[in-house]
């Protein structure tokens, strides 16, 4: 049975919503490329299980960068991937620099840029430097709004600069590599408590950027709501509420609710089951007793190829109090 929204969309209209030219033209690419091997079990069977890999959200698996942000549903599929593979990271506690979690993208995207991931651990650090380190529900909600939303993003930086520069809000926008958040914010004045801009004019420098059709954008009606709990805010202020909101993240609909995170039956029981098949890493008896008594813990993560992550580090619950670090429990 075709779904409503099928039924009020011409063919070519529905088509190229869904993105099906890209995945047709991929597709025939990888055919051509391994026809050799291919031809051993037929064209429809590769086609059968390529858009079996699509629907399931693997077919972005070590593919290069310009691919997976081709089509939402692909960088959703990312969003997905990135959480189920390493979110033992923050089962463990484990907190991670910048450049461990950039490396950890580069496991499933070898060519993922590196200014992409400085732009989402940004959000979460705001002022605080770049080699602090930061949890991974904190990292993953900012890596989701800058990653699928990115092009909006950058026109949102822009209108927001050209807000402190006094410009009207309604000008189009058109983002350069110079502009948006490639720029510096400027210097903090000694009037601290009007820093960044008006929620009610960049609300409405917003309102017609949020309808453009050419790029994905936040429900409008909650960007609205994210604006009128403040009379002012600074651009990343603006982001980091929109990592943190409940309604963004299920209309985006690629993560768990944070409370959810960390929680995934299948995946676990899957895991389980691999564990049981490798000789002496279960059930073995330990060698001390009082060893008995501590829980079950992962074995050490693997380092990327690229670049070797550091030891692991974990959450110090004698902590001297250092704001150099971003706990689960602050969000």
């Amino acid at each position: 049975m075709l779904s409503p929204e099928r039924l009020a969309l011409p063919d070519y209209e529905y088509l190229a919503q869904r993105h099906v030219l890209t995945y047709m033209e991929d597709a025939v690419c990888q055919l051509l490329e391994n026809k050799e091997d291919i031809s051993q079990y037929g064209v429809a069977r590769f086609f059968t299980e390529y858009f079996n890999s699509v629907c399931q959200g693997t077919h972005i698996l070590f593919r290069e960068f310009s691919f997976i942000q081709a089509t939402p549903h692909n960088r959703a599929s990312f969003l997905r991937a990135f959480w189920k593979c390493f979110r033992t990271v923050g089962k463990n506690g484990d907190l991670l620099t910048m450049r461990e979690y950039h490396c950890l993208l580069q496991l499933l995207c070898p060519d993922f840029p590196l200014e992409l991931t400085q732009k989402a651990a940004r959000i979460v650090l705001m002022d605080d430097a770049m080699d602090c380190l930061m949890s991974f529900s904190d990292f993953l909600f900012a890596f989701q709004i800058q990653f699928y939303y990115s092009e909006f993003l950058e026109s949102v930086a822009a209108i927001y600069q050209d807000l402190l520069a006094g410009k009207n809000p309604n000008t189009v926008i058109v983002p350069t590599s110079s502009s948006g958040q490639h720029r510096q914010r400027p210097p903090l004045g000694e009037a601290s408590v009007l820093e960044g801009v008006e929620a009610s004019l960049f609300s409405q420098g917003l309102e017609n950027l949020c309808d453009r059709p050419k790029y994905s954008c936040p429900p409008p009606a909650l960007v609205k709501e994210v604006l009128s709990n403040v009379q002012r805010l600074t651009f990343y202020g603006f982001l980091v509420a929109l990592s943190k909101h409940h309604g963004i993240n299920q209309a985006l609909g690629a993560l768990p609710d944070k409370g959810d995170l960390m929680h995934d039956p299948a995946m676990d029981e899957e895991l389980e089951r691999l564990l049981a098949q490798v000789p002496g890493l279960v059930n073995s008896a330990p060698a001390n007793p009082e060893a008995g008594c501590l829980p079950f813990r992962t074995p050490p993560r693997v380092g990327s190829p690229w670049r070797p992550l550091h030891h692991a580090r974990k959450v110090d619950a004698e902590s001297d109090g250092s704001t150099e670090e971003t706990d689960e429990s602050e969000t």
